[in-house]
């Protein structure tokens, strides 16, 4: 008989979920699963694959929902962010005084693992990136325009942690 594992501690990209659907998830993992039902559930991947690329993507959705919003001024795949501590996409601000007036940077840095995901997958990165144009908080009003922008949005951010946690499990990657 084994231990009984410890909550939350061997599924880190799941933490705060209820212990009910975390026993579900170490279910799949058990039986070797998890994979088959996420390649099942998001069997296409992307084809977004230049930074170039990437910008015009997603410029498209800000202009689709968030038109007043300030345009990023660089929009790109960035290897080095480290989703171990969940930074899967990173959107900053950078004030400086040019001259005499004060000029605002903006950047949208989307982690390069993306690349290689369903289309799915990067649509929910880009919606959260996107929303922090509007709202700097993860609070309700921040998940509501991620609702409004991406339908479905609680279901995928879910399934994308699932995902996670197979490719930190999977020995290949």
């Amino acid at each position: 008989m084994t231990a009984p594992r410890p909550p939350d501690t061997d599924l880190p990209f799941l933490r705060g979920y209820a212990e009910p659907l975390l026993a579900q998830v170490r279910g799949l993992i058990d039986t070797g699963r998890l994979g088959d039902y996420l390649a099942k559930r998001y069997p296409n991947r992307h084809q977004i694959q230049s930074d170039k690329a990437l910008h015009a993507y997603v410029d498209d959705l800000r202009q689709r929902y968030l038109r007043r919003s300030q345009r990023p001024d660089r929009i790109c795949y960035d290897s080095k962010l480290d989703v171990l501590h969940n930074a899967l996409g990173l959107n900053t601000r950078q004030a400086r005084v040019h001259g005499g007036r004060l000029q605002t940077r903006r950047e949208i840095r989307i982690a390069s693992l993306f690349r290689d995901t369903a289309p799915e997958f990067l649509d929910m990165i880009v919606v959260h990136e996107l929303a922090h144009l509007r709202e700097l908080e993860h609070n309700k009003a921040f998940y509501q325009l991620c609702e409004h922008m991406l339908p479905g949005y609680g279901q995928l951010e879910f399934d994308l942690r699932l995902w996670l946690t197979w490719q930190a499990l999977s020995p290949d990657t």
